[in-house]
């Protein structure tokens, strides 16, 4: 099957596109979408699509408010931080970037911080150098950092106050991502207890979400777009925690796709024991074809028109039943995106 990124294209009317989340979160609407049928409900409405002993993987990850300013010279730069290589070192996205050379210094405005560039600009993006000191670095993340919202949230004047909350999941507890894990943003703490309360179980890896999961698809081939590497951990116990679930015959929810990729990465090819344990790099996204091993079902909201997210979820549903899906939700008025409504695949 010959694919291209025009067969993931639709159009979605501006006005669905959400700038704010549901509130409470839980009353976010959910499409429940089996191989066979359809069903509209409501986020809060977990505890009764879920069944007991099945588990829900969530991604602990913590947004960081990684967009700053940055001056060399006269020239105004927005840096991007994407990615920690560790030792003060970040893989970071520039815009106004052309004339930067490695060897540079960035100065960040509002702050005594400077960086210095390490390799040049390319595609976009470079390693920079803000020295060993941590604690400096988190500071003036906190004094000046705005939180990275997506483009297609419009805030005129910057980030509120509101969104600096609003972005960040029940579950955040490692800081490292510059993207929100959006299929968790639903989630509170009344609908956790229901779900315990129901004997759905939960356990938490980590994916640091990088700035490229907005980046779009530009060749008429997708494959030959490739992804900014992001950085991943299932540890013994979370893998454990998976794999008795298979063992055991309890269905495996991925609550967002990153928790799917990420799964996906560790995957043994051992039907009794799905997931290995794992701490690195991922690169990983899916096409149309691919064979998943490891989730029964994904939770996740609805996604960009040619996107490698849009891509993964027709990969794991197959591409008809996501038209029909999505024709749905345009028809009855879901919202989509970050902020958006949510979706609920359940192969099985």
């Amino acid at each position: 099957m010959e694919l291209r990124t025009s067969d993931f294209d639709y159009a979605l009317p501006e006005g669905l596109i959400a700038q704010e989340p549901a509130r409470p979160r839980d009353s976010a609407r959910l499409l429940v979408v089996r191989p066979d049928a359809l069903e509209d409900r409501r986020v809060r409405d977990l505890p009764e699509v879920l069944a007991p002993g099945d588990l829900l993987v969530v991604n602990d990850t913590r947004v960081i408010p990684a967009r700053l300013t940055a001056r060399r010279g006269a020239a105004r730069i927005e840096v991007m931080l994407n990615r920690a290589e560790g030792g003060g070192v970040w893989h970071a996205l520039l815009r106004n970037a052309r004339r930067v050379r490695a060897g540079d210094v960035l100065t960040i405005e509002g702050t005594e911080l400077s960086a210095r560039v390490l390799t040049a600009p390319e595609a976009g993006a470079a390693l920079l150098d803000f020295g060993p000191d941590q604690e400096k670095l988190a500071a003036a993340l906190e004094q000046v950092g705005e939180v990275p919202l997506p483009p297609y949230i419009s805030r005129p004047h910057g980030p509120t106050e509101s969104d600096s909350r609003d972005y960040q999941t029940i579950f955040a507890r490692r800081p490292g991502a510059v993207a929100a894990s959006t299929a968790s943003l639903h989630f509170t703490p009344e609908l956790l207890a229901a779900l315990e309360a129901r004997g759905v179980r939960r356990v938490a890896l980590t994916l640091h979400i990088g700035a490229g999961t907005f980046l779009p698809l530009r060749a008429e081939d997708p494959r030959q777009h490739k992804l900014h590497a992001e950085w991943g951990e299932i540890t013994p116990e979370a893998a454990e925690a998976i794999n008795a679930a298979r063992a055991e015959g309890r269905r495996i929810i991925a609550v967002g796709t990153t928790m799917l990729r990420l799964m996906e990465t560790a995957a043994t090819g051992d039907p009794a024991r799905p997931v290995a344990p794992f701490r690195g790099l991922t690169d990983l996204y899916f096409l149309p074809g691919h064979r998943f091993s490891t989730a029964d079902a994904l939770m996740t909201n609805f996604h960009l028109p040619r996107s490698t997210l849009l891509m993964l979820v027709s990969a794991f549903m197959g591409m008809e039943r996501i038209r029909t899906a999505y024709a749905h939700a345009i028809a009855q008025g879901y919202r989509f995106y970050s902020y958006g409504d949510a979706s609920l695949l359940i192969r099985r």
